[in-house]
């Protein structure tokens, strides 16, 4: 006898729908699943039987046939063994589901041995892709109904074992769709814990990060230990815009492929990562035997903190250019190819020389030329390149931190500026900092005092077209921030400040 359910796989941050058929005829006691399953799917051929032993549910002794139906997709997560014992069930005469709830169903779920149902990753994939499916409903673990309930529009029936889950669809028992919660979790924001005005002094370091906020640019830190780099970094996310609907839906369908939502149901806040400088390619872009996102996507609409930038090893930081550029990657493997985005604000931070004090007026700096040349050349130019900011950051003075009557602007009023900056970007439909060469030209005009102080910039420094180009799109932020049309020489003046690596690099 033969039956046919639905369920669905995730394929990088989307879903496929995938049929799980099966059948029953009589010969030698054997369970096949193909398909193109890795071996834990293979695997759960011993969890099903069992599962169903322990559930009551003793079907006949015949030889099952499973089938995964798109053949040619590769299919990795433990999530199919709920359709698997459905479908087995339907084909057994256990189960009599009309057609019609069949086509417009879709089943997941790891089984225990005693029948339970266990909770999955990338539920939150497959119920977003359920409305371009044409499927309404959607029956899961009890554990993931949260997470699959953020998507309006379709009918969630969490069950928690395999007995439950008969007795529903066999009319037995009325299990109450679980109800949207998007609109409770968008309105419990909470406050965000860090705040800039935690910070003593460092305004310059403060303002090139609301240049950085406002205009989507990297930034790079330079000082010594201790100058307050990684405290200034933790509080970069705090003057961000607030993520929109889609922005949420998204990154939150990379946690939850990854596994990481734990008790949430909701990535609310913009991410901030910050891997160790140990680790490897494939935990910063992601990949694996089992393809997972890594810290890029992760920090997808957020930041992607790189402290000590010259001890992660320079093949590492290699791997980031195209990322950075393209924002998504892509991981392909012999049997499929994943694409994860990674849309994220690089913050780094790298110390002046290999003991940290190169420059610093304390002259504790042991560093030879040699050393320092060295120290830098572990960061390639074509990585320094793709970062707009470069910024000094020096040890705060005693009589700094100990001023009471010293006021610092706080997360909340630097946001505003932000968000006022980024109306007026939204308006040319363009990010300063993914702007073009047509863009730069439409968008930076400039006054003419401004055009020759860029003039005299470019030849003193010896600028490429890309530096030049940063320049501009640097002004153009601190302009919208000013909410200026034009960018005056002022503008110009500070983005040159905020290209440290330019003006050293002139000078050797």
């Amino acid at each position: 006898m033969h039956s046919k359910v639905f369920s669905a796989t995730p394929v990088g941050i989307d879903s496929q729908i995938v049929e799980v058929e099966a059948d029953l005829s009589m010969g030698l006691i054997k369970f096949n699943i193909v398909g193109l399953p890795d071996k834990a799917i293979t695997e759960s051929s011993k969890r099903i039987l069992a599962a169903l032993k322990n559930s009551g549910l003793k079907i006949p002794e015949r030889l099952i046939t499973i089938n995964l139906a798109p053949a040619n997709l590769k299919k990795q997560n433990i999530l199919f063994d709920v359709p698997i014992a459905v479908s087995i069930l339907q084909s057994a005469k256990f189960l009599n589901l009309t057609s019609e709830f069949i086509e417009k169903s879709l089943f997941l779920g790891e089984l225990a041995l005693d029948g339970k149902i266990r909770p999955i990753r990338g539920v939150l994939s497959v119920a977003h892709g359920m409305l371009r499916d044409n499927k309404k409903r959607l029956i899961i673990p009890k554990q993931n109904c949260a997470e699959a309930s953020l998507i309006k529009g379709i009918e969630i029936i969490g069950v928690e074992s395999l007995v439950e889950l008969v007795e529903y669809l066999r009319g037995q028992k009325n299990i109450e769709p679980t109800e949207s919660t998007f609109d409770k979790f968008s309105e419990i924001i909470k406050k965000h814990p860090l705040d800039f005005d935690e910070v003593k002094g460092q305004n310059m370091a403060k303002r090139a990060l609301q240049i950085a906020a406002a205009g989507m640019h990297n930034i790079l830190f330079i000082g010594p230990p201790g100058a307050g780099k990684t405290m200034l970094a933790k509080r970069f996310a705090t003057i961000l815009p607030e993520m929109s609907f889609d922005e949420i839906i998204e990154t939150t369908k990379i946690y939850s492929i990854a596994g990481l939502l734990d008790n949430k149901s909701l990535v609310l806040h913009r991410p901030f990562r910050s891997p160790h400088h140990t680790i490897s390619q494939a935990g910063l872009v992601g990949g694996g035997s089992h393809p997972k996102p890594g810290e890029i996507s992760l920090a997808n609409k957020g930041v992607l903190f790189l402290d000590e930038l010259a001890e992660f090893k320079r093949s590492t930081l290699e791997v980031l250019r195209q990322p950075m550029e393209s924002k998504k990657v892509l991981i392909s493997r012999a049997n499929s190819s994943l694409e994860y985005p990674s849309e994220f604000l690089l913050v780094a931070a790298l110390n002046p020389c290999p003991c940290g004090y190169y420059g610093d007026k304390s002259g504790k700096c042991v560093c030879t030329k040699n050393q320092i040349k060295n120290y830098f050349a572990k960061l390639s130019g074509p990585l320094l390149d793709r970062i707009d900011i470069h910024v000094n950051v020096s040890a705060v003075d005693y009589d700094e931190i100990n001023n009471k009557n010293l006021t610092s602007k706080n997360s909340l009023l630097m946001k505003t500026e932000v968000d006022n900056a980024v109306s007026v970007q939204q308006k040319r439909n363009v990010k300063n900092a993914f702007m073009s060469s047509s863009e730069i030209e439409k968008y930076c005009k400039l006054t003419i005092e401004a055009e020759a102080t860029l003039k005299l910039a470019f030849e003193k420094l010896n600028l490429s077209m890309r530096g030049y180009h940063k320049i501009l799109k640097i002004a153009r932020t601190i302009a919208d921030l000013e909410s200026c049309d034009i960018i005056d020489k002022k503008h110009i003046r500070e983005a040159i400040m905020y290209r440290t690596l330019d003006k050293n690099s002139s000078v050797s």
